[in-house]
């Protein structure tokens, strides 16, 4: 069937896998890619440590980018975290690496469409943009860049301070722009493709079922604790500068109690550094420390590949679709 994000990102399934946090890096964004979808390398994709360094970020993911490449010939994406003041050294060394390794797709977030969309798209580099508003999804139509990725509150990680839940936000940004649109938050399975599309969206944003994978960075013990988890298992945690959707652990729960009690943003800032998704993703830490996650753990209880999750989504969507007319027969 004709599809814009397949057509736009020569992919075979209008599937993207979330750029994640010490998570995606190149294993897990080659197997996507090999799979049918779109893989994307996380901002730390496979770094053994933390380093305030620009350049040597730069370089980290310029192995990870040459590493992607010798086990896939099929596109993949590099998320670019944009930022503000200051961050903007650091994207712009991605920036730059991107650039010399003609990397097919760039995913944006985190920071203006008009930044870098000229100079990507200028070197033939596909650019999806993460937006929270349909207002944003204007501004990063009319900024130039090819397709906008929405994600609602449900969704794991770092977004706005906007409560939109996929359900309202996908139709919103969808009649707002004419580019292509991509849905996240809350998506899983079949199902959460499916509801995408009828929503509007050309294509579907996941992120936390492909960190309980197989081939996925996180560290053992944070895929069990997503796996255990059930019904009500993440929670917001508002910081400063955005809102996170983590894995409610001893370190949500703390974190909360420190607000409830007037912790200074002092103190609450150093909680967080002290406690961060490496303590958890990479060191295992998984009960301290913090685990971006979206609310669809909750429906997550194995650890498969790439290749059988992919494989059982998409032959699913044919069977949801079915079963789906069937429900509607009477109705239409």
């Amino acid at each position: 069937m004709k599809n814009r994000i397949r057509e736009l990102l020569g992919i075979r399934y209008p599937i993207i896998q979330a750029p994640m946090n010490w998570v995606s890096g190149a294993d897990l964004t080659a197997a996507v890619s090999n799979a049918g979808g779109l893989g994307t390398l996380g901002p730390n994709a496979g770094a053994e440590g933390i380093t305030p360094d620009a350049e040597e970020t730069a370089e980290r993911m310029r192995i990870q980018i040459r590493r992607v490449k010798a086990l896939t010939a099929k596109p993949f994406a590099v998320n670019i975290v944009a930022g503000f003041g200051e961050l903007l050294v650091y994207s712009q060394k991605i920036v730059d690496v991107v650039l010399e390794e003609a990397v097919p797709v760039a995913i944006v977030s985190v920071g203006r469409p008009d930044i870098y969309t000229g100079v990507l798209k200028d070197a033939g580099i596909r650019v999806l943009h993460a937006i929270s508003t349909p207002r944003h999804g204007i501004k990063a139509e009319e900024a130039g860049v090819d397709a906008v990725i929405c994600e609602g509150y449900e969704a794991g990680g770092h977004k706005g301070f906007t409560e939109l839940t996929t359900l309202t936000l996908t139709p919103m940004v969808a009649d707002a722009v004419s580019i292509p649109v991509v849905a996240g938050g809350g998506i899983g399975d079949a199902r959460g493709i499916l509801a995408a599309l009828a929503l509007g969206a050309d294509g579907a944003y996941m992120g936390t079922r492909f960190m309980a994978t197989k081939e996925s960075e996180s560290h053992a013990n944070v895929k069990a604790a997503i796996v255990a988890g059930k019904d009500i298992c993440t929670a917001s945690v508002p910081k400063d500068f955005m809102l996170a959707r983590d894995l409610t652990n001893d370190f949500t729960r703390t974190y909360h109690e420190m607000r409830a009690a007037g912790a200074s943003p002092v103190a609450l800032n150093e909680f967080l550094n002290a406690h961060s998704q490496y303590q958890a993703q990479h060191l295992g830490e998984a009960d301290t420390a913090e685990i971006c996650c979206g609310q669809v753990a909750g429906l997550i209880d194995e650890i498969p590949s790439v290749k059988d999750l992919m494989a059982d989504m998409v032959q699913n969507i044919g069977v949801q679709f079915e079963a789906l007319k069937q429900r509607l027969a009477g109705l239409v």
